[in-house]
C-alpha cells in the first residue's frame, strides 16, 4: 500500500476522516471527495490506484458513480470498494455486477479494510465479466436441489455461511486459497447435515441446501455445524486457518424463486454477523426494513407501560390480585389460608437457610491448585468498552493491564464508538510503543458481546481474561488464573472489588454488596450446588471453550447465559475469591437502578432459556439440577413470594373482622420470623469477615449496609426483579450504559 493513490468518496466528513487516517497510517496517499460529481472531477485529472466509495450519497449515489467510472476506458480496471451501512442484500449483488470489486458492510474492522485494500492493490485487474462470474447465484447444485423440492414432498432448507475472516484470508492466500477453504467447509456441512446436502457459492459466501429437516432439527444441526467450523483447523498451503462462521437460513417454499431464497439467507446471515456468536439466524419478516419501520403490538404496548406504571402493576399482581383470589375462593367455600400460610413461611425459612449455608461454605473457600511445572502459556486480556462512556478511564485501565506480572500477555481493547474520538489517537500511539497492545475498533457493534466475539479473531493466548473497561487486575491475576485452568477447569471467576466506594453512599452500598456477592455468595454457592458461574468480568476462559461458547448479544446478561451453556455441556467453572480485580461502582441511584434492571431482566431471560434445559440435561448431577432450580427458578419466584404475607394477612383480617382479631403469636410464624431476620445480619457479617482489607477496614460501611438493606435496599431489589419480568414479557429491552466515576 506504500505510496498508493486512493480516492475516498463519502458525504460524511467523519467517515472520510476515519478511512483516510487508517490508510494514511499504512503509507497510502489519500484523496478525499465529498460527492460523486467531485469524485468525477478528480478522476478526470488523475487515475488513482483504488477507489473507496459510499453507496448512499446526495446528487449521485455510489451505483451511479461506478456506472460512469466503468464507462470510461482508462478507469475500467481501477479497483472499486463500496463501504456502506446499507444492509439490503440486493445492493451487494447490484454493486458487484456494476463492476465493484468488493462490497463491505458493517460490522467491519480496520484490519478488514486494510486487508481488502491491500489485496486489491496487489491483485491483477478484474474485468466486469470476471466480477459477474464471481457473483453468480449459488450454482447449478442449488438449482437442482430446488428442482428436487418441486418433484418431492420434502422440505428444503437453504443456509448461507459467511465468514468474518474472509477478507484477511483472501488477502493472504488469494482466490484459489479461499476456494480451498470453501471446499473444506462444504465437506463439514455434508458431514453434519447428511448426504442430502448440496453446496454452492454466492459472492464469497458458501450456500448449502438440505431437506427433510424440521424447524427444530435444522436449527440444531446448523448450530452444531457452526461449532464444527469454529473448532476446525482448515489447511491452506501448509498453514492452519480458523474461521468464525455466521449462518443465516430459511425454508424454500413452493413457488419461491432461487433469488428470493438467497436474498433471505443473506439478510439472515447479516443479522448473525452482527453478533459473531455462532448462533444461526432464521430469516423472518422482522428482519426486513419494511417491517422494522412498523411498530409491533408489543412496541405500542411498551410505549404505554412506563416504569412507574410497571411498578404499580407488579404490586397489583403481587398483592391485590392474590387478595381478590382468596376472597373469591372463600366465597366458594374454600379457605386455603392455613396450607398457604405454612407454605409461605417455610419457603422464606428455607431461603434463609440456603443463604446461611452459602455463607458457612464461603468461610472455607476452595484453594487454587498447585502451580503447574511447565511455564505459563501466552495469555490474552480482552477489555470490552464503549468509548464515549469510558474514554476518561480507558487509558488508565490499559496501562494497568500492561503492568500485570505475566511473561507473555496480549492486551486487546475491543471497543465501539458512534464517532471518532481523540483518545483513539492516543491508543494507537500506545500500540506503536508497546506491541503487546491492540486497540480494536468494532464497527457496527452495539454490545459487549459483539466486541468480545470480534476480538477472538485476534486472540493469541491459550486462555483469555475478560474485563470491563474500568477493571484493574491484581499483578498476579493471570498467573493465579492459570493454576485453575491448567488443572481441568474451563472458566474461573474472580472477585470483583469496588475501588471508588468513598465517592457516594450509592458506591459504598455497592462496595459492601459486592463483597457479599463475590466473597460470600459465589464461592459458597459453588460448593453448595456443585458449579460456579461467570459473572461478566474478571473471568478467565480457556480460549477454545470461549471460541465454542461465544457471547450472545441478544441476551442482556450474556455472561450468565454463557455460564449456563458451559455447564450444560459438562464444563467446569471455578470461583476464586482470591483472584481480585478492582472496578468502579455506579455513583447515583438512577444509574444503579438502570444497571440492576438490566441484570434482573437478563437473569430472567437466562432462566426462561436454561431452566428446562437443566432439568432435561443428562450431564448435570442431581445436586447441580437442584442448584439450577434454586438459582434460575426460585430466584425469579422469590420476589413475588416475599410479598405474599401482605395479601394473606389482609385476607385473614377481612375474614376475621380486623387485624386485632388475628393471633400473631403462632409458633411457626414467630420462629420463622426470628430466623429470617437473622439472614441480613449474618450475610453482612460474612461479607465483613471475608472482605478484602481495603473494604473491611470501613466498618461504618457495613453498619450502614445492614441498616439500609433491612429497611429499604432488599425490597428495592425485589421491586426491580418483579418489574424486570414485566418488561421482558412485554418486550421492553433497553441496554443503558452505566456511567463511571472514579474516586476513593
Amino acid at each position: 500500500m506504500e505510496s498508493s493513490r486512493i480516492l475516498v468518496v463519502d458525504d460524511d466528513e467523519m467517515i472520510r476522516a476515519l478511512v483516510s487516517a487508517v490508510l494514511d497510517a499504512e503509507g497510502a496517499d489519500v484523496i478525499e471527495a465529498s460527492s460523486g460529481p467531485e469524485a468525477l472531477d478528480i478522476l478526470s485529472v488523475e487515475v488513482p490506484d483504488l477507489v473507496i466509495s459510499d453507496v448512499m450519497m446526495p446528487e449521485m449515489n455510489g451505483f451511479q458513480l461506478i456506472t460512469k467510472l466503468r464507462s470510461q476506458t482508462d478507469l475500467q480496471s481501477v479497483p472499486v470498494l463500496f463501504l456502506t451501512s446499507r444492509m439490503d442484500p440486493g445492493d451487494a449483488t447490484t454493486g458487484l455486477r456494476l463492476g465493484a470489486n468488493e462490497y463491505l458492510r458493517k460490522p467491519f474492522t480496520v484490519d478488514d479494510l486494510v486487508a481488502q485494500v491491500s489485496r486489491h492493490l496487489e491483485a491483477p485487474a478484474e474485468t466486469v465479466e470476471d466480477a459477474e462470474q464471481r457473483t453468480m447465484p449459488a450454482g447449478d447444485a442449488l438449482v437442482d436441489a430446488l428442482d428436487l423440492l418441486r418433484a418431492t414432498d420434502g422440505r428444503i432448507s437453504i443456509a448461507r455461511i459467511a465468514f468474518a475472516e474472509r477478507l484477511m484470508v483472501q488477502a493472504r492466500f488469494g482466490p484459489d486459497g479461499w476456494d480451498d477453504i470453501q471446499e473444506q467447509v462444504a465437506g463439514l456441512a455434508r458431514t453434519r447435515l447428511g448426504q442430502h446436502t448440496v453446496a454452492g457459492t454466492d459472492g464469497g459466501d458458501l450456500v448449502v441446501a438440505t431437506y427433510d429437516f424440521t424447524d427444530r432439527t435444522v436449527a440444531a444441526a446448523l448450530t452444531s455445524l457452526a461449532k464444527d467450523i469454529s473448532d476446525a483447523r482448515l489447511a491452506v498451503r501448509g498453514e492452519s486457518v480458523r474461521l468464525t462462521p455466521s449462518i443465516g437460513f430459511t425454508d424454500a417454499q413452493r413457488g419461491d424463486s432461487l433469488e428470493t431464497a438467497i436474498r433471505r439467507t443473506a439478510t439472515a446471515a447479516e443479522a448473525a454477523a452482527t453478533q459473531l456468536d455462532l448462533a444461526p439466524v432464521r430469516w423472518g419478516a422482522e428482519l426486513t426494513e419494511e417491517n422494522a419501520l412498523a411498530p409491533s403490538r408489543f412496541a405500542r404496548l411498551r410505549a404505554r407501560l412506563t416504569t412507574p406504571l410497571q411498578i404499580a402493576l407488579t404490586f397489583a399482581l403481587g398483592i391485590v390480585g392474590p387478595f381478590l383470589i382468596y376472597q373469591a375462593l372463600y366465597r366458594l367455600g374454600w379457605d386455603i389460608t392455613a396450607p398457604l400460610y405454612v407454605t409461605i413461611v417455610l419457603s422464606l425459612a428455607i431461603t434463609g437457610a440456603l443463604i446461611w449455608a452459602e455463607g458457612l461454605y464461603a468461610l472455607d473457600p476452595v484453594r487454587p491448585p498447585k502451580e503447574p511445572g511447565s511455564p505459563p502459556p501466552t495469555a490474552t486480556a480482552i477489555i470490552a468498552a464503549y468509548l464515549p462512556n469510558e474514554s476518561a478511564t480507558i487509558l488508565d485501565t490499559v496501562e494497568s493491564f500492561l503492568r500485570v506480572d505475566y511473561p507473555d500477555l496480549q492486551v486487546i481493547l475491543a471497543y465501539n464508538t458512534p464517532r471518532g474520538l481523540l483518545i483513539e489517537q492516543t491508543l494507537r500511539r500506545l500500540a506503536e510503543r508497546d506491541p503487546r497492545f491492540l486497540p480494536l475498533r468494532v464497527e457496527g457493534s452495539t454490545s459487549k458481546a459483539q466486541n468480545v466475539n470480534a476480538a477472538l479473531r485476534h486472540t493469541r493466548g491459550e486462555f483469555v481474561g475478560m474485563f470491563d473497561a474500568d477493571h484493574h487486575p491484581q499483578p498476579d491475576a493471570f498467573t493465579r488464573a492459570w493454576r485453575w485452568l491448567s488443572n481441568g477447569y474451563d472458566v474461573v471467576q474472580g472477585h470483583c472489588v469496588i475501588r471508588n466506594g468513598g465517592i457516594s453512599r450509592t458506591a459504598r452500598t455497592v462496595a459492601v454488596e459486592f463483597e457479599a456477592i463475590y466473597a460470600v455468595s459465589h464461592p459458597g454457592r459453588a460448593q453448595l450446588h456443585g458449579f460456579g458461574i461467570f459473572g461478566g468480568a474478571n473471568g478467565y476462559w480457556r480460549t477454545e471453550v470461549l471460541r465454542r461458547t461465544r457471547m450472545r448479544g441478544v441476551m442482556l446478561t450474556e455472561d450468565i447465559d454463557s455460564s449456563m451453556r458451559v455447564i450444560e455441556d459438562g464444563g467446569r467453572i471455578a470461583n476464586d475469591p482470591g483472584l481480585i480485580s478492582r472496578e468502579l461502582a455506579p455513583t447515583t441511584w438512577s444509574h444503579l437502578w438502570n444497571q440492576r434492571m438490566r441484570w434482573a431482566q437478563g437473569w430472567f431471560q437466562v432462566s426462561k432459556r436454561h431452566l428446562r434445559r437443566a432439568w432435561r440435561s443428562r450431564t448435570l448431577t442431581l445436586q447441580q439440577k437442584a442448584g439450577m432450580t434454586f438459582l434460575l427458578g426460585w430466584r425469579e419466584v422469590y420476589p413475588w413470594v416475599s410479598l405474599q404475607m401482605y395479601p394473606l394477612i389482609a385476607f385473614m383480617a377481612w375474614r376475621d373482622g380486623g387485624l386485632d382479631s388475628l393471633d400473631w403469636f403462632i409458633a411457626i410464624f414467630v420462629l420463622s420470623t426470628l430466623f429470617t431476620t437473622t439472614v441480613g445480619p449474618a450475610q453482612t457479617l460474612f461479607a465483613w469477615r471475608l472482605a478484602v482489607p481495603e473494604i473491611r477496614r470501613h466498618r461504618g460501611w457495613f453498619w450502614m449496609y445492614l441498616l439500609f438493606a433491612s429497611l429499604f435496599y432488599t425490597e428495592w431489589k425485589n421491586i426491580i426483579a418483579r418489574v424486570a419480568q414485566v418488561k421482558e414479557m412485554v418486550g421492553d429491552r433497553q441496554w443503558k450504559v452505566t456511567p463511571r466515576m472514579s474516586g476513593r
